[in-house]
């Protein structure tokens, strides 16, 4: 009997032994106080394209469109993007209403979202925590890094804390506060799955994604992340899904990232990104010992651009970048980033592995040419005063020239603001070469060009998009009564 209670005395403790870190284990955070602090400064975002006057049908609930579905998820998934309908085709739509989310980053009206959220839009208007609906101007954004800067005149409002997203760790608790399908001020929390994560694709390898668990659907985009010190680590930007649903993986653009373009476009309008002229690519096992490395990582260089700084600085096809400007490169992915985010005509030391060995070559970074559909507000003023067909017009840098294979003809179309072009589906990044049988140099030409056009006149331009040409007629609706 003794040794019967003995045993249970024995089985109890350890019991509690087990218990008592067990219980302390899943004791989890309370985010009250965090959400209280900091959901005020949240946003509701509605961008509205088109006008009463020229209704969607294909939209009438005005719910969250396809606006919000990145590019790449576009093309990951095919037309109609996440949960879309197969077999719809994809293209400008006429009276839709995209929703997203945003938050005050100044207490003078300064707003941060995502650019796919507020992209094509002819009118903005932020809704406030306490309900109060302002209209907000465009101050600028950028397609590659996925931002835009809203302006919205009011004083004293309540503005987030920005943090330090580069102290990020896989593992440390997130909270997302946003207005998916339209449900404001919706809070979610979940971890940090992962940092520096790459796409690969063309529009968005200078961005080292914040992977999360983080529950996000539509309408989130463009909402803070916070860490648990209540400061904004990320802008919730894009789920990885194939039924359009949250399914544990989501990504949120670092806020060192997004500030870094705030602070460029309200100094100069538009973001600027570093640029060395290589082609680059993973290193396998395999190809980790052809070169003698003796282990798998870095850049495989298997294209340097002829006059680029890559090439002046003497990189050559075959070199293995393991390091830039100090950091390790581990991953090809890594590489862009960092390239990116570095100031142009700033001199970087970059570690090669050469025959053998490792070499440090300095390297003056050049500036990437801007992207057609980066903008700034003053720019899509200028360019929709004068301009009847409804689009806004940039000249090309001689950069765009050479690699479109252009001599000195052509305009880069950079905003459409009106029905006519609207309807006749232009879209940022076309090249105007022609209006009539007049061809187009600049952006000055094009604005003479259609300057006397009137309402119920049809103007035929000659499109170039991606490596084909077509004239396109595009109608400029008439004045009703």
């Amino acid at each position: 009997m003794q040794g019967m209670l003995k045993s249970i005395a024995l089985s109890v403790a350890m019991l509690a032994l087990v218990a008592g870190p067990s219980s302390q284990a899943v004791e989890l955070p309370d985010f009250t106080p965090l959400v209280d602090r900091n959901g005020p400064a949240v946003v509701n975002i509605q961008a509205r394209q088109g006008n009463d006057d020229d209704p969607d049908p294909s939209d009438a609930d005005g719910g969250p469109g396809e606006e919000e579905v990145p590019e790449i998820f576009r093309r990951f998934f095919g037309p109609g993007g996440p949960g879309g309908a197969p077999g719809v085709p994809r293209g400008p739509q006429r009276g839709r209403v995209s929703f997203g989310s945003g938050f005050l980053i100044s207490n003078d009206g300064y707003i941060l979202t995502n650019n796919h959220v507020v992209d094509g839009a002819d009118s903005v208007t932020v809704r406030l925590s306490d309900r109060r609906e302002l209209d907000a101007t465009i101050v600028g954004s950028d397609a590659q890094y996925d931002i835009a800067l809203l302006k919205v005149t009011a004083a004293d409002l309540p503005a987030v804390t920005i943090g330090d997203s580069k102290k990020l760790k896989p593992g440390q608790w997130v909270v997302a506060i946003g207005s998916p399908f339209g449900f404001d001020h919706s809070v979610t929390a979940g971890i940090v799955s992962a940092v520096s994560r790459s796409f690969g694709g063309r529009d968005q390898q200078y961005v080292p994604f914040i992977q999360t668990d983080v529950a996000i659907n539509r309408g989130n985009s463009g909402g803070p992340l916070f860490n648990l010190d209540g400061q904004v680590v990320g802008i919730n930007s894009q789920i990885f899904s194939n039924t359009g649903g949250f399914m544990g993986v989501s990504f949120a653009i670092p806020i060192d990232t997004a500030m870094s373009a705030v602070k460029q476009i309200k100094e100069k309008g538009f973001v600027s990104r570093g640029m060395i002229g290589v082609q680059i690519q993973d290193v396998n096992r395999e190809l980790a010992q052809s070169l003698g490395l003796p282990r798998t990582g870095g850049a495989l260089v298997n294209s340097v651009n002829a006059g680029s700084a890559s090439d002046k600085a003497g990189i050559k096809v075959g070199d293995v970048i393991l390091s830039f400007g100090g950091v390790d490169v581990v991953r090809s992915s890594d590489l862009p980033p960092m390239v990116g985010a570095t100031i142009p005509g700033t001199k970087v030391d970059v570690g090669v592995f050469r025959d053998g060995k490792t070499v440090t070559i300095p390297v003056t970074v050049a500036e990437l040419p801007r992207d057609a559909s980066s903008r700034s507000a003053a720019a899509a003023a200028d360019g929709a005063a004068t301009n009847p067909l409804g689009m806004v017009v940039e000249d090309l840098t001689a950069e765009q020239r050479q690699q479109l294979g252009l001599k000195d003809e052509g305009v880069v179309v950079t905003r459409i603001t009106g029905v006519a072009a609207r309807r006749a589906q232009l879209q940022p990044g076309d090249i105007i070469l022609m209006v009539g049988k007049v061809k187009v140099k600049s952006s000055a030409e094009f604005s003479a060009a259609v300057k006397s056009v009137q309402p119920g006149d049809s103007v035929m331009l000659l499109v170039r998009r991606e490596d084909a040409s077509q004239f396109i007629a595009v109608t400029v609706p008439k004045k009703t009564s």
